[in-house]
């Protein structure tokens, strides 16, 4: 089974930054970034990036190197960003939001960084990785000195523009290349598709690391708006209404947990930021629909929710699905639509063959944001990018693991990923199944089911609840669940806990859910009685 994008031609060099260069001289007065009330327009942007550019360039900077950077969300962060792209070289994210540890795990995953851009506030956590570590404040004079035009420097379609870390089936961070190609087809899709211009200005409320960020970055320089930056590191779902709420944003692309915290804190105080945002493209995890359904469909919202699929290994975005269609009725689960242009999505058997309309297989991507691979991988995860025949020619694939049907109306529909089942006391369960049947639940705000290992080392599920208003009863909630899932599929203990902890890319964090889990059984030496589990996680989570 394979559903087709529609087939948009691109320019001859689809590069990313000469579509923000051609902004930059038609408006160059227009604002590109404002931070903390600060304003940088096009024209400023554009000659501190060249001036960079010819930085990079005169230490041998160019195509095929990788630029770190760690630096927090500023204007500064698109002049690192926008020169390497202009050099010809490519730029990874070291999020500063990291903790140390992990920022070293990923730092010795790139040996062969050229150089490391990182400010006075974060030049400490890349010290150690080995390569050169510039700061732009500090070489202000120097750049001054540099010309502002941009370098004379050839940079195609296939080169890479990005890379970013991604912990893939093996759990050790992998290097994912994205071609400019790609991202430019992208941006080119989202602007066409959704009439995104120059007045749908931008707010980042996602974690530099994460591959949304990418797009979300550089998606309103595409189409010459403007970019808004909150003076946070971290997520601070204030700041952002705040933001939202005192200037002109229009459009917001973040994981679907922090469009939850988003709409929460829009209902307590009965605002109407978010319903006046033109889009908020959203996804990254299953959508716990109940938890917007109050809210979008309040009188006067305006605001579209499109529900998106992709993997970092494919620029990020393979498919999207306004979510209007689902409140209409007759879905189970949540579709995630339709393919971005020049994109094919593929379900196919075990032998890669396609499947027949309506039966699962899994989902492989086609066409233009298919990236460039893993860089420096030799290791299994490599194989994921592969070639197979589709009438007669070969075509190149990223199997993505995830599973997957069309849908009688022709949407994608993501049913979980190939390798989530565990098995239970003999039987294959898959979380994310029993997370829908448990957020279907009265009273349930939103669930969280993650697997560990008693201290018998027996395998156990435990559900973390978010109840809507009192605290559920096991009995309750299993009873319950018994009448939609067989008993095997039930977990054996229920956690009410106030929220569910975030990562920094802003999905749920079950690696922390289970490390609680895992530290409470090493404390007890054997699995606690539920009630007295359920009091010590909510406060502790």
């Amino acid at each position: 089974m394979i559903l087709q994008g529609k087939r948009v031609a691109l320019p001859p060099a689809p590069v990313v930054h000469q579509q923000f260069e051609a902004n930059a001289a038609a408006t160059p007065d227009a604002v590109a970034v404002v931070r903390a009330g600060r304003q940088v327009t096009y024209a400023e942007l554009d000659a501190r990036a060249n001036r960079f550019a010819h930085f990079l360039t005169a230490r041998g900077v160019g195509r095929a190197a990788q630029v770190g950077v760690c630096l927090d969300y500023s204007a500064d962060m698109l002049v690192a960003i926008l020169g390497t792209l202009k050099a010809g070289a490519a730029y990874v994210p070291f999020d500063p939001a990291y903790p140390a540890a992990r920022l070293q795990l990923l730092l010795g995953q790139v040996p062969s960084l050229a150089l490391i851009v990182a400010s006075p506030e974060t030049r400490g956590m890349v010290d150690s990785a080995g390569v050169d570590v510039v700061d732009l404040e500090q070489l202000t004079d120097h750049l001054a000195r540099l010309p502002a035009t941009a370098p004379d420097v050839h940079v195609t379609g296939d080169d890479v523009c990005y890379a970013v870390f991604t912990s893939g089936s093996t759990g050790t961070p992998k290097l994912t290349a994205v071609r400019h190609e790609g991202w430019f087809n992208l941006m080119n899709w989202l602007k066409l598709e959704y009439g995104l211009h120059s007045g749908s200005h931008n707010l980042v409320v996602s974690a530099f690391g994460f591959d949304l960020s990418q797009r979300a970055l550089m998606t309103p320089l595409f189409c010459g708006a403007t970019q808004y930056f909150m003076a946070s590191r971290n997520f601070d779902a204030m700041m952002a209404y705040r933001i939202l709420t005192q200037h002109e944003i229009r459009v917001v692309h973040c994981a679907s947990s922090t469009l939850y915290l988003l709409v929460d804190w829009e209902t307590a105080r009965g605002g109407d930021a978010l319903t006046r945002l033109d889009y908020v493209l959203f996804g990254g995890e299953p959508l716990k629909t109940q938890r917007l359904a109050a809210w979008a469909r309040r009188e006067g919202n305006a605001c579209t929710l499109l529900h998106q699929y992709g993997v970092a290994e494919c620029t990020d975005v393979a498919t999207s699905y306004d979510l209007a269609g689902y409140w209409r009725g007759g879905h189970d689960i949540t579709p995630v639509g339709r393919p971005a242009y020049n994109t094919g999505i593929h379900l196919l058997d075990e032998e890669l063959r396609g499947v027949g309309p309506g039966e699962y297989g899994e989902i492989c991507v086609s066409g233009a944001s298919v990236g460039a691979g893993y860089l420096g991988g030799s290791g299994p995860e490599n194989a994921r990018f592969t070639t197979i025949e589709v009438d007669g020619a070969p075509v190149r694939v990223y199997r993505t693991g995830d599973r997957g049907r069309i849908d009688q109306a022709g949407d994608l529909v993501v049913a979980g990923r190939m390798d989530a089942q565990v098995k239970v006391r003999g039987m294959r369960i898959d979380p994310t199944d029993i997370e829908r049947a448990l957020g279907r639940l009265a009273g349930v705000r939103e669930a969280a089911v993650v697997v560990a290992s008693t201290a018998a080392g027996e395998t156990e599920l435990t559900a973390f609840i978010v109840p809507t208003r009192d605290e559920l009863t096991e009995d309750d909630v299993r009873i319950r669940l018994l009448q939609t899932l067989p008993r095997s599929m039930v977990p054996a203990r229920f956690v009410n806990v106030l929220r569910l902890p975030l990562s920094p890319h802003g999905k749920v964090d079950r690696a922390a859910l289970a490390d609680s889990l895992e530290k409470q059984y090493a404390m007890s030496g054997t699995a606690q009685q539920p009630t007295d589990s359920c009091r010590r996680t909510r406060e502790d989570t």
